[in-house]
C-alpha cells in the first residue's frame, strides 16, 4: 500500500491535534488561570472535530459496506485493514490522548481539565476516517 497525500494528511492532522492537546494540557496541570481555560477550549474543539470526523468516517464506511465487508474493529481500530506502520502511528496517538487526558483529570479533578477526557474522540474519529478512506477490506460475495 503506497501512502497518498490524503493518507499522510490524516496522520499529520492527528499528530498536530495530539501535539496541541499535550502542549496545552501539561501547562494547565501545572498552572492555574487562563491557561486552563485555553486548554479546555482546545480539548472541546478537538472533541467537536472528532465527532464530525467520526460521523464522516461512518457515512463513508456505510457506502463502502455495500461492496466490502467492513467491521468496527477494522474501521476504527484499523485491525487487518492498514499497514503496521499506519496502525501503530494512529493508535499510538490515540493512546497518548487517552493517557494525557486521564492523568490530567486525575491530577486536577473537578477542574476544566476534565474536558480533556473527551479528546480521544478526535483520535478515534481520525482512525475511522483513515480506515473508511484508505483501509483494505475483503469484497462481499455476490
Amino acid at each position: 500500500m503506497t501512502p497518498t497525500p490524503s493518507d499522510r494528511g490524516i496522520q499529520r492532522f492527528d499528530e498536530w491535534g495530539t501535539g496541541m492537546f499535550v502542549a496545552c494540557t501539561v501547562p494547565a496541570v501545572l498552572l492555574e488561570g487562563p491557561v486552563r481555560a485555553f486548554a479546555a477550549v482546545v480539548a472541546g474543539g478537538l472533541f467537536l472535530i472528532g465527532c464530525v470526523v467520526f460521523l464522516w468516517a461512518f457515512s463513508r464506511a456505510l457506502e463502502r459496506s455495500r461492496r466490502e465487508m467492513i467491521g468496527i474493529g477494522g474501521l476504527y481500530f484499523l485491525a487487518g485493514c492498514a499497514t503496521l506502520s499506519v496502525r501503530r502511528r494512529l493508535l499510538t496517538l490515540l493512546a497518548v490522548q487517552v493517557v494525557v487526558a486521564t492523568v490530567a483529570a486525575a491530577i486536577r479533578p473537578f477542574t476544566s481539565l476534565a474536558v480533556g477526557v473527551l479528546v480521544p474522540m478526535f483520535g478515534l474519529g481520525l482512525c475511522g476516517l483513515w480506515g473508511a478512506l484508505h483501509g483494505e477490506f475483503p469484497a462481499r460475495d455476490g
